[in-house]
């Protein structure tokens, strides 16, 4: 029994970090689209800011789609509860995800209004999710969902998917900031500094809610981490902003939203999806999970193929660093 258990923790872990691989990368290309509208001024400027993430911002998304098969593949009783629950909230991500794409191509007029709704609609509707399967949401006996679209809408989760949005914004200025130069870094730069304000209040909020709202995270190591990671990110912001220290503002961003992200993550475990109504119903990495056979092999290929899968994520963030200049096209 024990033996099993330190498989299906490991695969926590993975998943998590999968999750969060998406949050930070696919993050900061949910910003900059937000953003354009506000940074880009003129056309070239919004012609920087899409090369900016033109040749990432679709492998950035892999990571999402992996996080969601390795999910099916370790726990596949909490996947197919989440994903037939969440029905119509998925849908509505799908959406906003392939108008997303399809605006990336055209942005004009309707288009870069779909490309700047759809961005928020994907960086909000996802945080509500794990708000909800964090919080906890109604299942019955069967340990399916019970609950309705308007049931996710409370105010807690809702508290999750404003977080993720003001710390997603945060990561797209920061990106803004480190590509651009002239006048549109320099509105970066003051989106940026306002951004983290916001940041703060919205993460204090966040971390005062989870405290009292989940008394497990009483005395929590991770927990007190997390605090510790995203102030001291958004501290480091404070002082890369008055130095304008374009290097550091990225990095400093995804601490500061690792931390909201460990948070969660400390108050999830050892639960995939809580159960508001009973706790027993629960679905835990204990009672979801696959066979010890297939989280084994599957371990195997993970571990060889993760560490190809950041290398290769590192070598291409590496081909285009620098800063976006008028001649790059997308």
């Amino acid at each position: 029994m024990e033996y099993i258990q330190n498989f299906q923790i490991l695969w926590f872990v993975l998943i998590f970090i999968l999750f969060l691989g998406y949050a930070l990368l696919d993050g900061f290309d949910l910003g900059v689209a937000i953003l354009l509208p506000f940074l880009g001024k003129k056309k070239q400027e919004k012609d920087i800011l899409i090369a900016s993430i033109g040749p990432v911002w679709d492998g950035n998304e892999v990571w999402l789609i992996t996080g969601g098969g390795a999910l099916f593949a370790a726990f596949p009783h909490a996947y197919a509860t989440a994903f037939s629950g969440f029905y119509p909230a998925i849908m509505l991500v799908l959406l906003a995800l392939i108008f997303r794409a399809v605006s990336m191509e055209f942005r004009a007029g309707l288009w870069e209004k779909a490309l700047f709704v759809g961005s928020a609609l994907t960086a909000l509707l996802l945080g509500v999710a794990l708000g909800n399967v964090i919080y906890g949401v109604p299942l019955d006996e069967k340990m399916e969902y019970a609950g309705n679209f308007f049931t996710l809408l409370r105010p807690v989760p809702l508290l999750f998917g404003i977080t993720g949005l003001t710390a997603v914004l945060l990561q797209g200025a920061s990106w803004a900031v480190r590509k651009t130069e002239g006048e549109l870094r320099e509105r970066s730069f003051l989106a940026a500094r306002g951004l983290m304000w916001i940041n703060a209040v919205m993460a204090g909020i966040y971390f005062v809610v989870l405290a009292f709202t989940f008394s497990r995270l009483s005395g929590n190591a991770l927990f007190y981490m997390a605090m510790i990671l995203t102030f001291s990110g958004l501290t480091g912001l404070f002082f890369s902003l008055r130095k304008k220290n374009d290097a550091a503002l990225f990095w400093e961003s995804s601490f500061s939203f690792s931390g909201l992200f460990l948070a969660a993550g400390a108050a999830q475990f050892p639960n995939l999806i809580t159960a508001s109504n009973d706790p027993n119903l629960s679905l835990t990495i204990a009672n979801s999970s696959t066979g010890l056979y297939t989280l084994q092999v599957m371990a195997v290929i993970a571990l060889v193929g993760m560490p190809i899968v950041i290398g290769y994520t590192i070598f291409v963030y590496r081909l285009f660093k620098g800063k976006t200049g008028a001649n790059d096209h997308y």
